[in-house]
């Protein structure tokens, strides 16, 4: 059977004239120094799609490699986050704003830019919301999240696949992204696993990203190897086969089996 997904593919955003590519290349931990080399390999193997944070520190360099690139600015697809508000919403949009400086110029912008975590509280989320809002009317960001969101990125993988928000996500048409979709290689070693990538004559890590896109999430695999980064693109020419994707799907440990964090459903 032909796999139906290519590294070229565009998802639409909900209730947005912005698409996303299918895969996205993460650079969480990604070190300055080397931050811009691993997004032109990324580059130059395919992707189009780089997530980055201000927490990760990175920005700045993924906007120089973006410049370096030679890509036309609209066939790449960046997101960035922000972790917590300031002090006012006049503090907490310069905050936003300096990080699509940092990324896009000032006279550039970001594709998708997201509440990076929950921890703030309802006031501190309503400041960040207030305030990214305020940037997607300004067009400095094309698209926010993640309340309510056109994204919803969030931990998946086989051990975390999150069901109960991934089901909600999906009939409301929200785009999910995986991070850690490798389980930053936490369960390379596993049986299961090893013996999927055995039968398909594929890495672990590819076999965990080709069940992310088969599951209709977004996967942000990251890695700083060249040979890696390259390798964790080249998964649109096989499929896993329903009776594997089910064995995997058995794996789920609930909350239990994540690494960074399980969404409550309360």
């Amino acid at each position: 059977m032909t796999p139906k997904y290519a590294i070229t593919d565009l998802v639409p955003l909900p209730n947005s004239s912005v698409k996303i590519p299918r895969l996205g290349f993460g650079v969480y931990r990604s070190p300055t120094a080397q931050t811009v080399q691993s997004c032109l390999t990324a580059l130059k193997a395919g992707y189009r799609h780089i997530d980055t944070a201000q927490f990760y520190g990175n920005e700045k360099e993924v906007g120089e490699a973006i410049r370096q690139s030679g890509l036309p600015r609209n066939e790449i697809f960046v997101t960035t986050k922000i972790l917590t508000p300031d002090t006012t919403l006049e503090d907490t949009y310069a905050k936003i704003i300096g990080s699509v400086n940092k990324i896009a110029g000032e006279s550039g912008y970001i594709d998708l830019f997201l509440i990076h975590s929950s921890s703030s509280g309802p006031s501190g989320r309503k400041m960040l919301w207030q305030a990214l809002e305020r940037v997607l009317e300004e067009g400095r960001v094309k698209s926010i999240g993640v309340w309510p969101p056109h994204v919803n990125q969030i931990e998946l993988h086989p051990w975390n696949q999150q069901r109960t928000i991934d089901e909600y996500c999906k009939k409301h048409g929200i785009v999910v992204e995986s991070y850690s979709p490798i389980v930053r290689n936490y369960k390379a070693s596993d049986p299961t696993l090893v013996e999927l990538a055995k039968k398909y004559e594929r890495s672990t890590q590819q076999v965990l990203i080709r069940y992310a896109l088969q599951k209709e999430w977004v996967p942000l695999p990251k890695s700083d190897t060249p040979a890696r980064i390259e390798g964790n693109a080249a998964v649109f020419d096989f499929d896993l086969k329903p009776e594997d994707m089910a064995t995997l799907d058995s794996l789920d440990q609930g909350g239990a089996g994540a690494i960074v964090e399980a969404v409550a459903n309360d």
